[in-house]
């Protein structure tokens, strides 16, 4: 069976593929003491602590290494660059070229944020990155630093949504959990993003592993939206009061990271690459409402304890 190392698996996608590749593979997770009770094998370290990254791939073994480890905050980022760079940048070289030294396969989570938002349209893979923020641009050096590395690793700019440890971690439970309390609250009509369901995120990782694709790619959900429209679908989905959300610009906000307006990516690249489409977000959002039901973020909150 095909050993997986997850680094930063207590995070939203890095617990969701843990758990979604579980049945298929061998998982082992990477956590600094979090997960007290989780179904997959755990490795207790800080990848920031010198010597664990060569030790933990000796002794695990990996098939397949997946780089879930970020700092993700953006406002975070902006506070501590140092930070940011050491987690977002240097990290995931040094893991690259250990990864290469071992022939161990390497796919590194970047961020469609490495773009500005300025273009009209889509974003290709062979459009120049432009980042605006700490954030955007410590994974964009990420990028490089990781293909300086080695040429072989594969790199997907990602952007998803899904249940989390925390129930915090990403904008479709910040939007069920604000309406499902009555409570108003605003979506940014100026910012467009291609979400997709954390485990289609997953599900086709795994895909692109087994094809050994490398280089970069899109792998984000087919369909445009914005901030404002994806919280109106949650609202639909889960049968709760979408006037509760208030339409704002992002340019009114107070956030301190600065944003893209338009973060449509092209998949054309993926999906040609393997071989078919990727799933339409009502499909997503009907997994993500059907785990609901289902307990699922319950359920994965007692990994915790």
């Amino acid at each position: 069976m095909t050993r997986i190392l997850v680094t930063g698996v207590s995070g939203l996608l890095g617990i969701n593929l843990a758990h979604e590749l579980m049945r298929d593979f061998e998982i082992v997770g990477m956590d600094r003491g979090k997960l007290m009770n989780a179904p997959f094998k755990i490795w207790k370290a800080d990848l920031l602590d010198a010597g664990v990254v060569d030790a933990v791939l000796d002794s695990v073994r990996p098939d397949w290494v997946i780089n879930c480890a970020a700092l993700a905050n953006l406002e975070d980022c902006e506070n501590n660059s140092s930070l940011a760079r050491t987690l977002n940048t240097d990290l995931p070289g040094q893991m690259a070229k250990a990864c290469k030294f071992r022939d161990i396969s390497f796919a590194h989570i970047s961020t469609d944020a490495v773009f500005d938002g300025t273009k009209e349209g889509f974003y290709t893979e062979n459009d120049a990155p432009n980042p605006l923020g700490v954030y955007s641009q410590t994974k964009l050096d990420g990028e490089y630093a990781v293909m300086n590395e080695n040429n072989n690793a594969m790199i997907a700019r990602v952007n998803f949504y899904g249940w989390s440890l925390s129930g915090k971690r990403s904008l479709a439970e910040f939007f069920h959990h604000n309406l499902a309390n009555h409570k108003s609250i605003s979506g940014f009509t100026d910012v467009t993003f291609c979400p997709m369901f954390v485990n289609h995120t997953v599900r086709t990782l795994a895909k692109m592993l087994e094809k050994k694709l490398s280089g970069v790619y899109h792998l984000v959900g087919t369909q445009p939206m914005s901030k404002y429209q994806f919280g109106v679908e949650i609202a639909r989905k889960f049968g709760l009061n979408e006037n509760d959300i208030q339409p704002k610009s992002i340019n009114s906000s107070n956030l301190t990271a600065r944003r893209s307006h338009n973060l449509a990516l092209s998949t054309h690249r993926l999906s040609t690459d393997l071989g078919e489409s990727l799933p339409e977000f009502s499909t997503g959002l009907g997994e993500f409402f059907a785990q609901y039901q289902q307990g699922f973020p319950q359920n994965i909150k007692g990994y915790l304890v």
